[in-house]
């Protein structure tokens, strides 16, 4: 496989460092990361070179893509000074909230710039990143686009930008709900008896257990919740009350509305 080109990373936080982490090991040619924390220098190496602003970017530097990983209330105040880069680099941004047109025009008109979502599972290489390509985006810039992403785990591609909120909702906090259910279960486990040490492995390994059954098998989430499920048995119980009058499934769709909804507000 050939290096990766030049790339100028703008932001060295958690979802940052986890991508630059998976284009090392794609090989890269010529990468700058700006972050001007002090954690960020540790991403340094012979491959990278950690700046504290875009005025120490060499003179000949020219990325082919620039990826936008700072914070999206940094935005306005980060992104004017890569404009130079305009014309003729990508411009991949994570930065949840910010719409492809919002980010070009405060990059000064940017011809190309692709509009992401990944998630951190990105941080152990089972990430899934799903993007939209702005008008100007040409196939050579999404293909090094997917490749960029894939570096992280799996890559999805929507023409409709708006579609973007559900993905924030769904994979992007995603996450979050996972861990809240494995909290919830290691609770449940200390609510029966159980020692904490035991409440917490249980609850952690039947999480990871699952989700490794699940990307191993080819049968469908409600195949596999059936097989578990003995007709008259405790698992059935425990399902009867968690889906008794739609509860679950309902504050799940509210939650999961609540959260598109408010994508919906930061984009506008």
């Amino acid at each position: 496989m050939t290096a990766l080109p030049s790339l100028l990373l703008i932001g060295g936080g958690r979802m940052g460092s986890a991508m630059l982490a998976g284009w090392r090991e794609q090989g890269l040619s010529r990468a700058f990361v700006i972050d001007p924390s002090e954690g960020a220098k540790t991403l340094a190496g012979p491959d990278v070179t950690v700046l504290a602003d875009a005025a120490q970017l060499p003179a000949d530097f020219a990325p082919e893509a620039v990826i936008l990983a700072v914070k999206p209330q940094m935005a306005a105040a980060a992104l004017p000074a890569y404009a130079k880069f305009a014309e003729t680099a990508l411009f991949i941004s994570i930065m949840a909230g910010k719409t492809a047109q919002g980010v070009a025009s405060l990059l000064g008109g940017a011809k190309a710039v692709v509009r992401a979502m990944p998630n951190t599972p990105a941080a152990v290489r089972q990430g899934i990143t799903v993007a939209f390509p702005g008008p100007g985006v040409s196939l050579a810039q999404r293909d090094l686009t997917t490749r960029l992403l894939e570096a992280v785990g799996q890559v999805a591609w929507v023409e409709d930008e708006g579609a973007l909120d559900a993905v924030t909702a769904i994979s992007g906090g995603g996450p979050a709900y996972v861990f809240l259910l494995t909290e919830l279960l290691e609770q449940a486990g200390l609510d029966q008896g159980l020692s904490p040490d035991l409440a917490r492995i249980m609850a952690r390994q039947t999480v990871i257990g699952s989700a490794s059954l699940l990307a191993a098998s080819s049968e469908t989430p409600e195949a596999l919740r059936v097989a578990v499920t003995s007709p008259g048995g405790t698992t059935a119980e425990a399902l009867k009350l968690l889906r008794a009058d739609d509860a679950l499934p309902k504050i799940f769709r509210e939650a999961i509305q609540a959260a598109t909804d408010r994508s919906r507000a930061l984009s506008a």
